[in-house]
């Protein structure tokens, strides 16, 4: 799908290697290979960067596997951990129809950035191009119904600013328990809020991961979670393979 307006993001990649992934993925475009092919063979195109966030959401999928509970992700953008949770689910747990997966975003970009963000981001960046939660719950779709238990809806996408849908969600479902929660949201705001309001739902072994933490790009998303949680509470993990990603687990 091409973008219908440039779309800002930051990236802490080169002009050349900028270059040499828009060459990768025009050679996806157009690649000769069968449409009954295509998806078993997308490690063609995997780059070393993607292969690793993959391998750490197998890592982090693994770790919830004992803990009861749901999946939240706060900030889905293109929804491709979302994808990946429910094709791990289908690997590690089958038949958890329980694990459900509920993701929350504008799908609009940034609604706001406050002065704690750094001022290196504006409203309205990272946003995708009009109308892609539909094509990503189309993708959701496929994935569940190419695992057991297919009948059963186990995702959600819920559009809005989650500072002011997570209340709402979590009133419509009180009998939740998180078990992983992913912070993508890179800001200091929406990742307080969804943090403070999510705790009451959390249990030993719930694993908070973070895309941003100990990034002065978006500092916003450290100065949350030490304002919330401290940053000595709790033992931050993370990925080798991965320079920003991390973790805790709730003890």
């Amino acid at each position: 799908m091409k973008t219908q307006q440039p779309i800002n993001t930051l990236s802490g990649s080169t002009q050349t290697e900028i270059s040499r992934k828009i060459a990768l993925a025009e050679s996806l475009r157009a690649a000769p290979l069968p449409d009954s092919e295509l998806l078993d063979n997308l490690g063609l195109f995997l780059t070393r960067q993607t292969l690793a966030r993959i391998n750490f959401m197998q890592k982090l999928y693994q770790l919830i596997v004992p803990v009861h509970g749901v999946i939240m992700e706060f900030g889905v953008r293109w929804g491709q951990n979302m994808a990946l949770f429910s094709a791990l689910r289908g690997i590690h747990e089958p038949f958890n129809y329980n694990r459900r997966l509920i993701g929350f975003d504008t799908f609009e970009g940034f609604p706001g950035v406050a002065d704690q963000d750094g001022g290196m981001v504006k409203t309205g960046d990272y946003a995708v191009t009009a109308g892609w939660e539909d094509h990503l719950e189309a993708i959701l779709n496929f994935h569940e119904q190419n695992a057991p238990i297919p009948q059963k809806t186990k995702h959600e996408l819920v559009k809005g600013d989650a500072t002011e849908t997570i209340s709402a969600y979590l009133a419509r479902h009180p009998e939740t328990v998180v078990a992983m929660a992913y912070f993508d949201f890179d800001l200091y705001k929406p990742t307080k809020d969804c943090l403070e309001a999510i705790l009451p739902h959390v249990t030993k072994g719930t694993v908070l991961a973070f895309d941003e933490l100990n990034c002065p790009e978006f500092p916003g998303e450290t100065l949350a979670v030490r304002e919330v949680l401290g940053l000595s509470r709790y033992a931050l993990r993370r990925d080798p393979s991965n320079p920003l990603t991390s973790y805790l687990i709730i003890d």
